[in-house]
């Protein structure tokens, strides 16, 4: 199997020195590529700016903007059996960036737009067919989100997390998930590490590549 995982964050420039940002890690999409290595698949990994040991098994491609990410995505995700789109990507974007520091002389509006839609584009822009796995880290009403996600952005499953919990998500090893598929099914998977998870994702892809 060819598969394709973005993970991290992206980094959106305001000036040379501050940008736009949020707490993901990287470490739920490692922990994914990490196993997609260990069961000999072909990896390739699009990795916004993270803290996270390299793998030395797998093709990355480093990026620093949502809109980095999206062409990258764009350039690589033909041919691939499977894509899973864990990357937390910048909703927002400044329309301008400072070529130069902003001093601090008093309030300042700093002007956003709306990045590209890159999971939304898998299947509608970049004609991708294989399997399509999205992510949903929500504060409420995640399952309502989450299902409304998966069938606007066409993926066979999604993977909702609770971000509000302090235990699970972001910075720790550990996650506690539900898996909505496309067919209706669900399945809870309760706290446990992002290994485990990522093993239990990739089993879901491989049944569906079976079929």
């Amino acid at each position: 199997m060819r598969i394709l995982i973005t993970a991290g964050p992206t980094r959106e420039p305001i000036d040379p020195v501050r940008f736009l940002s949020n707490r993901s890690t990287g470490k739920m999409g490692y922990a994914i590529a990490t196993a997609a290595e260990l069961r000999d698949h072909e990896v390739l990994l699009i990795s916004g700016p993270v803290n996270v040991p390299r793998l030395s098994g797998c093709h990355i491609v480093s990026v620093e903007t949502a809109s980095q990410m999206y062409d990258e995505v764009m350039e690589h995700s033909e041919g691939c059996d499977a894509a899973v789109m864990v990357a937390a990507v910048a909703d927002y974007t400044p329309t301008e960036t400072s070529p130069q520091k902003l001093k601090k002389t008093g309030d300042k509006d700093i002007k956003l737009k709306r990045t590209k839609d890159i999971l939304g584009s898998m299947r509608q822009i970049f004609g991708f067919d294989g399997v399509l796995v999205g992510f949903a880290a929500d504060t409420e009403e995640l399952r309502e989100n989450a299902l409304s996600k998966m069938k606007r952005k066409g993926c066979d499953f999604i993977v909702a997390n609770d971000v509000s919990r302090k235990d699970i998500g972001f910075e720790s090893d550990h996650n506690e998930v539900t898996i909505f598929q496309s067919d209706g099914s669900k399945d809870h998977i309760k706290k446990c590490s992002k290994q485990e998870i990522a093993g239990k994702i990739l089993d879901k892809i491989e049944l569906l590549l079976k079929r």
